[in-house]
């Protein structure tokens, strides 16, 4: 009867883990969804600051881009501004979500596809985004992106 007792416990216990180690995948993706929607409707209203809202606020945010990799969320928003000084330069933006691979409680995988309208041309590419939950805000923490 000890016996029955010990293992009926321990499959408690391990039934009570299995919940705790649930992962709101859908809630996880849906405010994904909702940073990338928001950086859409800044960027195309030009609105550089907010777009920038989506990232960490942190020396270490990575930026790879095709010709280097940036380090920091300061450097990343003046190199926006810079390539981007005007509302025309920034065109309309908009994403393709390909996936969102949810790794743990606090971490997520975006790949994804970007289109920029312009009046003198349109540019197009990829992205893969690392998300992470930091103080309750889902935010992108490295991001590469190839167009």
């Amino acid at each position: 009867m000890k016996y029955v007792t010990l293992i009926l416990f321990i499959l408690l216990m391990s039934c009570a883990d299995q919940k705790d180690q649930h992962i709101p995948t859908k809630q996880i993706k849906t405010s994904i969804e909702d940073v990338m929607h928001a950086q859409a409707d800044a960027w195309t209203n030009g609105d550089i600051d907010s777009f920038m809202e989506g990232y960490w606020k942190s020396d270490s945010l990575r930026f790879v881009g095709s010709k280097s990799i940036t380090y920091g969320w300061n450097q990343t928003k003046a190199n926006y501004k810079r390539a981007y000084p005007t509302r025309e330069a920034m065109g309309s933006l908009s994403f393709d979500i390909k996936e969102i691979d949810v790794l743990s409680h606090d971490a997520a995988l975006l790949l994804g596809g970007f289109t920029l309208y312009r009046v003198q041309d349109t540019l197009s590419g990829n992205f893969t985004l690392v998300w992470k939950n930091i103080n309750g805000k889902w935010l992108i923490t490295s991001d590469m992106t190839c167009g």
